[in-house]
């Protein structure tokens, strides 16, 4: 696997690469800045790396073991450990509506999951037909690589359920963000058609 740094200096290398990731999968590393005054509740730092649209924000933490894990916060205040490095983190990003599949979590069932992440793929492939040849364009580029989307809520559950105590978001003044996992099994209205 690639380092992050390497994966990182990867894609600003590739001005179409961070536009799928941008656009199609809202990873946009000139969004650094929606990370700033967050760390871990221990203390440590947090080392922004990108931002999505609706203003959450990706961390690389500190070296561990020879891997730097990943951790998101929403701008809704909840945050966790996605993934122990950036390969298995753009895996995630790229490969799931992981954001929306812990959402409809139902509190981090891993069964709910799935149910939620086979639902998300049928609408994300009605809005974004190409969404299939974005994933395996983006994985061919970084050498990432393309898994089931079972398998990558399995992961996504494990680490997200691996948060506490280490990967704990917090803000400078010591205020702590809540879990990833939301409490619903699907939409409140109508639910999944």
């Amino acid at each position: 696997m690639a380092s992050g740094d390497h994966l990182l200096d990867l894609i600003r290398s590739m001005p179409d690469i961070h536009g799928l990731l941008r656009a199609s999968f809202e990873f946009d590393l000139a969004r650094r800045e929606c990370g700033d005054g967050l760390r871990l509740a221990s203390g440590a730092p947090l080392e922004p790396i990108a931002g999505d649209f609706t203003g959450g924000a990706y961390f690389l933490c500190a070296e561990e073991s020879g891997r730097r894990a990943v951790v998101y916060a929403s701008s809704d205040g909840a945050g966790g450990l996605i993934a122990d490095d950036l390969a298995g983190a753009l895996e995630i990003i790229v490969g799931l509506q992981w954001r929306d599949c812990l959402v409809f979590s139902g509190g981090g069932d891993v069964e709910v999951m799935q149910a939620s992440a086979q639902h998300l793929e049928r609408y994300l492939a009605k809005d974004n037909p190409e969404i299939a040849e974005e994933r395996s364009r983006v994985a061919a580029a970084l050498s990432l690589r393309v898994l089931p989307v079972s398998d990558l809520v399995v992961r996504l559950q494990e680490a997200a359920s691996r948060t506490e105590p280490s990967c704990v978001v917090a803000t400078d003044d010591g205020d702590v963000y809540g879990p990833l996992f939301g409490e619903y099994s699907q939409p409140r209205l109508g639910g999944w058609r």
